[in-house]
């Protein structure tokens, strides 16, 4: 093989190579830019959510609140129970649009194991009844002179 013939040969070589990470920058360009108007995609879930709904989120996370604390557990226990973090328990709680539905049933399945998700919407739930009842007042006062003057109209 001759001198002329071997840089012909690693010439042809050097520019298989070339060709070679043009496509390769090509290809890591497109994944970007695709990457990119993925991202852009992406809708805030709470912001995209019309008030009516948003407001029936919030009764749900209310009622879950409720719920949780009538049972006298700490919110990191039922999210734990849940196999969610802390911090999803809270959004669940405030009503959050971003949380799956699957995170809320588990939650919900954690705090009152066996309790549905209609019946939390739909029907009192007899412990958060209890809790309630326990923080009325037990007996009425008579009301000073200055509260009846007050009242008085």
């Amino acid at each position: 093989m001759s001198v002329k013939s071997g840089l012909i040969v690693i010439a042809t070589k050097i520019t298989d190579i070339y060709r070679f990470l043009i496509h390769l920058s090509v290809i890591i360009i497109t994944t970007s830019l695709v990457s990119d108007l993925i991202d852009n995609m992406k809708i805030d879930q709470n912001s995209a959510m019309p008030p009516a709904l948003k407001e029936q989120l919030v009764e749900l996370g209310t009622r879950l609140s409720k719920a949780r604390l009538a049972r006298r557990m700490r919110q990191s226990e039922a999210a734990s129970r849940a196999g969610i973090s802390r911090a999803t328990a809270s959004l669940i709680e405030n009503g959050s649009a971003s949380v799956s539905i699957g995170q809320v049933v588990r939650y919900l399945d954690a705090i009152a194991p066996g309790k549905t998700l209609a019946s939390l919407l739909t029907v009192d739930d007899p412990v958060v009844l209890a809790m309630e009842q326990e923080s009325l007042p037990k007996r009425a006062r008579t009301l000073s002179e200055a509260e009846l003057k007050e009242l008085d109209f």
